[in-house]
Formats: C-alpha cells, sequence, structure tokens
C-alpha cells in the first residue's frame, strides 16, 4: 500500500504552522481536525494550517508537502492505531470502533492520493466554495530531463557566450533602489 509521508525540504513549516510535523511521519489530509471551526475566524498559523496542512501522524503537527511512498502492512496499522487515539482523545469519538472507522476512512482517503509513483510530491489546497469545504491536490513529479538549454546548470552559474566583447556586470545595488 501507498501512503502520505511528510517531507520538508526548507525550514518554512517551522515557522508557518503552530506545530511542524517531522519530515518522515505518514500522513492524512487531516480537514477533520476543523470540522467545528469556522474557516472565515481562523487566523495566522490555525489558518495557514487549514489552507495547505497535512496532518502528520505520530507529532499531530503540519507539513505543507508529502510524498508517495511504500507503506507495510505494520505501518498502516500502526497508523490505524495512532490516528485512532488521537481521535478519539482529541475529537471526543464516541468508542474505540468508531474512533478506529474514523482513522481506516481517513487513511483510506489518503492511500487513494498515492495512485502516483513513489517520490511523487503531493500538495494540497484548502478552501471554502459556496459555504463548503474544497480540498484540492496537486502532484508534483520529478523532471527525468534537463530542462531547455538551461537544464544542466545550477542555480547560479557560468555561462560562457561567444561572440560578445564585454561582459555585462549589472550593478545589482542600483538596480534593487532602481529597478527598470
Amino acid at each position: 500500500m501507498k501512503l502520505p509521508r511528510t517531507i520538508r525540504l526548507d525550514p518554512s513549516d517551522l515557522v508557518v504552522f503552530d506545530r511542524a510535523a517531522p519530515a518522515g511521519e505518514w500522513a492524512v489530509p487531516g480537514g477533520f481536525a476543523f470540522w467545528d471551526e469556522d474557516p472565515a475566524a481562523l487566523a495566522g498559523k490555525r489558518r495557514q494550517e487549514f489552507r495547505a496542512g497535512f496532518l502528520g501522524i505520530g507529532s499531530f503537527g503540519w507539513s505543507t508537502l508529502v510524498e508517495v511512498a511504500e507503506a507495510q502492512e505494520t505501518a498502516v496499522e500502526a497508523a490505524v492505531a495512532a490516528l485512532s487515539a488521537h481521535i478519539r482523545a482529541r475529537y471526543g469519538a464516541p468508542d474505540a470502533a468508531a474512533a478506529e472507522a474514523a482513522a481506516r476512512e481517513e487513511i483510506g482517503f489518503a492511500a487513494a492520493l498515492c495512485d502516483h509513483p513513489p517520490g511523487t510530491v503531493l500538495a494540497l489546497s484548502r478552501v471554502v466554495e459556496a459555504g463548503a469545504v474544497r480540498e484540492r491536490f496537486r502532484s508534483l513529479h520529478r523532471r527525468e530531463a534537463p530542462h531547455g538549454d538551461f537544464g544542466a546548470l545550477p542555480v547560479f552559474g557560468i555561462l560562457e557566450v561567444s561572440g560578445e566583447d564585454e561582459p555585462e556586470h549589472p550593478d545589482l545595488t542600483r538596480l534593487a533602489k532602481d529597478p527598470p
């Protein structure tokens, strides 16, 4: 079975979320965490969690991005147990069976998002449209071949250009003050 797993490409999750999930946790979309809240009243970090967060299973922190990963059956069952306990303790499920059913449904939904090769990155956007919460998911795939003529260059690199007499040396300080 494939499930989303939290990743951290940069430290931004540590800033934008109240509690950031560490890299490597299994994750679910986690929209249920906002069930009894008015999305229009959300502000700050809680609003960011609503708008773009996947819920990590373990820390129950948030992650902007997840990747598709293979999950062994034992890992899936451990995730169900952890999410079930969290749903019961935090959201007041009436009993263990109801909490487990909700956890299995959420993990099943998360697994359905993973119909991509392992390593595919997923992003989430949650909005309110016509009074209903809508979740949209995007998949980001790694490029196999370089893009354009500059694909093999690093972000900052030296590019030799033939046919020019003098290389251009822009004054970056002046450009910052007086953009063209």
